[in-house]
């Protein structure tokens, strides 16, 4: 399965004034767990990084530094994510049938996620990692008025990994480029031309780094993972 990683944003709400990715979480940077994951996963053979040429020379570092063996191929990025992805597509191999699209900014990921998303994409023509939504969600105006609440046992939370027929992708990206759509994921580029797209269950884990609280966040999980690592390691010894 081939995977495109979306690694060319900037960390504003991050309060960063260079790509977030490259911030150190537990001493390395975010992107180097994300890729360190994507590595580990039995189904992933091909990782495309969608980066900007300012970035470059700190990734392809990390991609080192993480031991990648897996081909590796830096791309273009966009002005948007959606045009990142875009880039990301026309760069794939033309043998890629479908593909895994993951931002990495979700660090937190597991290798078995990927292993399980890879699985789905092969008998899908798009879908999308969510988790069911626990918080009641509202719905308000312009004025901060509540306008609605949704039931709640209808939402779920998008994540990534998505996973797509690359022809079926490329065209429905096509159509949003000509039609003018401006979107925030590429299941909502699906839906817009009227694919059905399904839903695989997530990791409550995989959260998106985007603010200081989320690195905090993400700190703490990874060091649970650290200790719960070391007890089962301990256990197994005779």
């Amino acid at each position: 399965m081939h995977l495109l990683i979306p690694a060319a944003g900037v960390g504003r709400r991050m309060g960063s004034d260079h790509n977030k990715l490259l911030i150190p979480l537990l001493a390395r940077p975010i992107l180097a767990w994300t890729l360190s994951a994507a590595e580990s996963a039995s189904h992933l053979s091909w990782i495309g990084i969608i980066c900007q040429p300012i970035d470059r020379l700190n990734i392809e570092a990390i991609v080192a530094q993480c031991n990648i063996q897996k081909p590796v191929q830096f791309i273009q990025g966009g002005d948007t994510r959606q045009a990142s992805v875009f880039n990301g597509l026309q760069a794939l191999p033309k043998e890629a049938t479908h593909v895994l699209i993951h931002d990495g900014a979700r660090c937190l990921a597991t290798p078995a996620l990927f292993d399980r998303c890879a699985q789905a994409a092969l008998a899908s023509k798009g879908f999308i990692a969510a988790v069911p939504v626990k918080d009641t969600i509202k719905q308000v105006d312009a004025q901060n008025l509540i306008t609605d609440t949704p039931d709640r046992s209808r939402l779920w939370a998008a994540q990534t990994p998505q996973g797509f027929e690359v022809a079926l992708l490329k065209q429905c990206h096509a159509r949003g480029r000509s039609e003018g759509w401006q979107v925030t994921d590429d299941a909502a580029l699906l839906e817009k031309c009227g694919v059905l797209v399904s839903v695989v269950k997530g990791e409550e884990t995989n959260l998106k780094v985007t603010t200081p609280v989320d690195l905090a966040i993400a700190q703490f999980i990874l060091q649970q993972r650290k200790t719960a690592e070391q007890g089962d390691a301990t256990a197994s010894k005779p």
